[in-house]
């Protein structure tokens, strides 16, 4: 690996190599996000008492910027900034190089198994796939079809596009040694303890393969992805049809936790788009046989763009989780509404 990644460095340096200082230098520019929801949930866990909530929220701000030099390489970077957060203020930061070799991008980031994923299509700001069913009620897992290794530093590739097919590698380490910090609370005060070293060093390499293209009449979207990181693997495959208004579609992902129980989960979707309006039903299950949790939900989505980078949006959702022992199954219901501004 050590001998790859010099090789490729080296070529890298060779096409840079002699290059005029004629390009513009990089100036950032602003964009990002916020999210401000507003519900009730209503669920019956024994062990718990049940939560109410009354308010979510999510915001982020990242800056962009890139440069072209004079052979027609574009180098650039992106930071992404969370607007709440008691950890980790940078969310992800990396740089990036495209050119007729494709893309490359190193720092901390998703991998490409994740970016390039396929699952069911959705509306709405709560959705059963690891769509934020999370932070409106209790549950012992969360359903991913798509359960990759999250941010973590690490180098990606991938390549240009070929009549719709493309195709991705990731590399990282799992050090978690820079881009966290560790922060413990003890008597309402904050204790700063530096770097995060919480991870344990295995190497994890992630790799997808993606199709999309628009026919007459028709879209369709396909992917097979996989991660691997030390003895763990997961994979999944996902697929989505557009015809007129319509887009259906669904994922399944598997993951194999070195020779102990396993985890299945599948989403399905359908959604339908009417000029400024859109309209989505989700249902998404996993069978968690390491924990003993089996989970299921349900959404119906409605999402109205009322301007430019403006659109309210409101879930119905329902949920049922059986875990170990029934002091822990949870079931239940809620309804979120609330307006997504990008910038």
């Amino acid at each position: 690996m050590k001998k790859i990644l010099f090789a490729s460095s080296a070529i890298v340096a060779v096409a840079f190599a002699g290059q005029a200082s004629a390009s513009e230098p990089i100036k950032l520019s602003v964009g990002g996000y916020m999210e401000q929801w507003a519900g009730f949930a209503d669920e019956d866990n024994t062990a718990t008492g049940g939560r109410k909530n009354a308010f979510q929220s999510d915001t982020e701000v990242y800056f962009t910027g890139s440069t072209t030099l004079d052979n027609g390489i574009e180098i650039g970077a992106r930071i992404e900034l969370e607007g709440e957060t008691s950890t980790d203020q940078v969310d992800e930061q990396f740089l990036f190089v495209n050119g007729g070799f494709g893309r490359i991008e190193m720092g901390k980031n998703d991998s490409v198994a994740d970016s390039m994923g396929v699952t069911g299509p959705t509306v709405g700001p709560v959705n059963p796939n690891d769509g934020g069913t999370e932070d409106w009620v209790n549950l012992a897992k969360v359903i991913d079809t798509v359960p990759s290794s999250g941010d973590q530093n690490r180098v990606s590739y991938f390549t240009p596009n070929f009549g719709g097919f493309q195709a991705g590698v990731s590399f990282a380490d799992n050090s978690e040694s820079n881009g966290r910090v560790n922060v413990v609370t003890t008597a309402g005060s904050q204790s700063i303890l530096g770097s995060d070293t919480s991870g344990n060093g295995d190497n994890i390499v992630s790799g997808a393969i993606a199709y999309s293209n628009d026919f007459d009449g028709f879209s369709l979207g396909l992917s097979v992805e996989g991660e691997n990181e030390d003895e763990d693997n997961w994979y999944g495959a996902g697929v989505n049809v557009g015809f007129g208004n319509f887009t259906v579609g669904g994922s399944y992902g598997h993951v194999d936790n070195d020779g102990e129980e396993d985890v299945d989960a599948f989403d399905l979707g359908v959604t339908y788009a009417m000029d400024a309006a859109s309209i989505g039903l989700s249902y998404a299950y996993q069978d968690d046989e390491e924990d003993n949790v089996e989970n299921q939900g349900l959404s119906l989505g409605l999402a109205y763009t009322l301007g430019a980078g403006v659109s309210w949006q409101s879930s119905v959702f329902w949920f049922d989780e059986d875990a170990a022992g029934s002091a822990s199954d949870n079931d239940g219901y809620g309804v979120v509404t609330g307006l997504a501004l990008s910038f």
